[in-house]
């Protein structure tokens, strides 16, 4: 594995001007945490026009441009499990999963291992790009535990890169199926809200004046019997993002124990069929290959415990 340096630029936008340096460049870099450029600033790996900078709450300005140096991964402290994948795509540069409800991406309290990183690391034998840190190589972006659907892991620090310029520029096509209680209306639109910590429930998300802008583009698919089958087009990627943009316009997912509960028909099907999870599939997955520069995109159907959810409410 690759133990460099990768050197990652970010120019702030008018957006970003007087917000702490560390949450502008978390929203400049996707696929560095907020807590992980904190500790880069600690170290001194960040630096503006050559200067090092170290007070993670300073405040930036629109126009500044930072460079960070990402240290290459140290030995993984996940270990590499044998955990069966589905693997839609793979080259030498990048991997493509089908991921299954239920499992978790990276390890974290509470779920140290049987995570989606500790299946990678088995699968690819170690190579994945180390510039997420030791808990989470190869991770560009994630998906919740109780979503399904397609993600794309990095084998190598210029995968992670372009993925990575990608996410920042909202060119990655994502696409989602979720059902969802009521029939919202109107039936295409576009939820422009913006998300951050509730100020009530830290370990929710909610709208909050002042959050990062997201923004969730959706249809309508089909109406069913107290709910509807809705595409959503990502063009941000925050936390709990169409969970908590569909709860704000009174249509929360069916399944979502934590931002909103089934009601009528749809609450005595998703009891009777013992539906514990969020109703949401990342069904589509497209971007421009950070290597070769090839248009790439893959579909998923949906798994079997949705299908049985939709064939229910069927009207």
């Amino acid at each position: 594995m690759d133990r460099g340096v990768a050197i990652m630029e970010a120019r702030i936008g008018a957006q970003g001007a007087g917000v702490r340096l560390d949450r502008a460049l978390a929203d400049a870099i996707p696929s560095l945490s907020r807590e992980r450029l904190k500790a880069l600033i600690l170290e001194g790996a960040v630096s503006r026009r050559g200067a090092r900078v170290s007070d993670a709450s300073s405040k930036v300005r629109e126009g500044d441009e930072f460079t960070v140096a990402v240290p290459g991964a140290v030995p993984a402290t996940a270990a590499a499990q044998d955990i069966p994948l589905v693997v839609v795509h793979e080259d030498e540069h990048l991997i493509v999963v089908d991921k299954p409800a239920g499992l978790v991406v990276h390890p974290a309290a509470g779920n140290l291992d049987g995570t989606l990183v500790n299946a990678l690391l088995h699968h690819c034998a170690g190579q994945l790009s180390g510039i997420g840190g030791v808990a989470r190589p190869g991770i560009v972006h994630r998906i919740d535990k109780d979503t399904s659907g397609l993600m794309v892991a990095a084998k190598t620090d210029r995968a992670h890169e372009g993925l990575a310029r990608q996410f920042a520029a909202h060119s990655i096509d994502r696409r989602y199926r979720a059902i969802v209680w009521g029939i919202p209306r109107p039936a295409e639109g576009t939820i422009d809200a913006p998300l951050a910590r509730s100020t009530t429930n830290r370990k929710k998300i909610a709208v909050v004046r002042g959050g990062k802008r997201a923004v969730t583009h959706y249809r309508t698919l089909q109406r069913l019997r107290d709910a509807a089958l809705v595409e959503c087009r990502l063009e941000t990627g925050r936390t709990h993002q169409v969970r908590v943009h569909f709860a704000s316009i009174g249509h929360a997912l069916l399944g979502d124990l934590v931002y909103g509960r089934s009601k009528g028909a749809t609450g005595t099907v998703t009891e009777q069929l013992g539906f514990r999870r969020q109703a949401l599939h990342a069904a589509f997955l497209g971007f421009e290959h950070p290597v070769t520069s090839a248009t790439m995109g893959w579909e998923s159907s949906w798994p079997d415990d949705m299908q049985e959810l939709f064939s229910h409410l069927h009207v």
